[in-house]
């Protein structure tokens, strides 16, 4: 848990955070809303760890960024049937832009499908 109060700000020391309200508060979000928002996190972190942020190469850890692709292609395959078209397009666009960027990035490129994630999307092929 972090040290955020569920309005966002820090929290006083000493203070508890109100679970029943946070329990309320995600009550009210729509399955497909956090599925698509975990994938973005996932894309984000990703993208950051193949060092394409304005930082560039100081956050770039290639095994780390292997790991979220993966994740999220796992996250991707498992909710294929839970949310729309509208909404998985754009993410499996994004996840295959960061398999490419990873097999770009790979002093050594993986097989065709064995890169990240690819156990789930299939090879994939700029």
């Amino acid at each position: 848990m972090s040290d955020t109060s569920p309005s966002g700000g820090p929290e006083a020391p000493g203070s508890n955070p109100d679970f029943d309200a946070m329990t309320r508060d995600i009550a009210e979000v729509p399955a497909v809303e956090v599925i698509v928002t975990v994938a973005v996190n996932l894309m984000s972190a990703a993208a950051v760890k193949l060092g394409l942020t304005e930082e560039g190469d100081k956050y770039k850890d290639l095994d780390e960024a292997r790991k979220l692709i993966h994740a999220l292609a796992g996250l991707l395959d498992a909710s294929t049937t839970e949310i729309s078209s509208f909404h998985a397009a754009p993410l499996r666009d994004g996840l295959k832009s960061l398999q490419l960027a990873f097999r770009e990035a790979s002093l050594v490129p993986d097989e065709p499908g064995q890169g990240p994630g690819e156990k789930y999307t299939g090879p994939v092929f700029g």
